[in-house]
């Protein structure tokens, strides 16, 4: 049985600029000045760690609806830490409203539905081909 895939595209546009295609959506990313870029979009990475925070948020979102419990407020952050041409460090801080003694289980069920924090925790396969 073949597994589900998702497809997103990225066009170039001269100089550091491409726009990224999913769906129905398009995202202007660049590269600030200081790197030669325009600064019209967000970097790539800044949107892999929009990616993780915004996926987090949502999975908590969703483990919170799955038990029944109420959310007064949620807010991520994601912070990486730079090594080279890598994040050698990704932290994500959860600010959520909710009884105290049920955070703990609330964020550890986010975490197991978490598309992109299971991406990075479980490192899949890479592959680069022209076409």
């Amino acid at each position: 049985m073949n597994s589900p895939t998702l497809t997103v595209s990225a066009r170039w546009l001269g100089a550091y600029r491409c726009d990224v295609s999913s769906g129905d959506f398009t995202i202007p990313v660049d590269e600030p000045t200081k790197y030669g870029g325009t600064n019209q979009g967000p970097q790539p990475t800044e949107l892999l760690l929009a990616a993780l925070s915004s996926c987090f948020a949502l999975a908590v979102a969703h483990a919170a609806g799955k038990r029944g419990i109420e959310l007064s407020h949620l807010g991520v952050e994601v912070t990486g830490t730079y090594d080279g041409p890598s994040f050698s460090a990704l932290e994500i801080r959860v600010d959520v409203g909710c009884d105290d003694a049920v955070k703990d289980r609330l964020l550890e069920a986010a975490a197991r539905v978490c598309y992109v924090s299971n991406t990075i925790r479980n490192t899949p396969a890479l592959s680069v081909r022209a076409v």
